[in-house]
């Protein structure tokens, strides 16, 4: 399986280095030196990472035969793509890459159907399911686990536990109405959190 793992930025200094834009929660794993990398356009590669460093919080590498900035500028905007297992799985056990996880049934720990995971969104407070209802309509859940209770890989399924409004928006209007004779009522908050990116 081919999965983008960044996109080659602006050269950097004269000696050809190229800013990269990661898309991979593992780079020391992905870029790291030798590593060998398809590219789109596919005229632009192969390349071979001979050297990575950060620098200002960026990550900067330099391939094998580029050795100028016009050869390095001529990178701009490429994609680098590594060919990963399928299966291979992140190291923490509780993680998975974004591939594993789209397609995934979404449903209710009563088996209700709640819709299909087409995206994952990866916001700085946390990551979202992009599901897609039945109806065609979307819905955002967020990936923590006190929303999202069980990944099962080999039933392709998520079971979810959602606040009251989360995926139902006439649940939300009804408890606002409830609480409107009560004095005011307070919506249910996620919890942060943190999950993998595609590698």
């Amino acid at each position: 399986m081919q999965l983008v793992v960044a996109r080659i930025g602006r050269a950097h200094g004269i000696k050809g280095e190229v800013t990269v834009e990661v898309r991979t929660d593992e780079p020391e794993l992905r870029l790291g030196p030798g590593a060998v990398l398809a590219t789109d356009p596919a005229s632009a590669g192969p390349l071979t990472i001979e050297t990575g460093r950060v620098h200002s919080g960026r990550l900067l590498l330099r391939f094998e035969g580029v050795r100028d900035r016009n050869a390095a500028e001529a990178l701009r905007n490429t994609l680098l793509i590594a060919d990963v297992d399928p299966d291979e799985r992140p190291e923490e056990p509780d993680e998975y890459y974004d591939h594993q996880l789209i397609d995934l049934d979404v449903v209710l720990a009563d088996g209700t159907e709640v819709g299909r995971i087409t995206e994952i969104s990866h916001l700085p407070s946390q990551d979202l399911f992009v599901v897609e209802r039945p109806d065609g309509s979307e819905v955002m859940i967020p990936f923590v686990e006190e929303i999202v209770t069980d990944i099962d890989l080999e039933e392709q399924k998520a079971v979810i536990t959602p606040p009251p409004g989360l995926i139902d928006d006439r649940a939300e209007v009804a408890s606002a109405r409830d609480a409107a004779g009560t004095g005011t009522g307070s919506k249910a908050e996620a919890g942060l959190g943190d999950a993998e990116d595609e590698s």
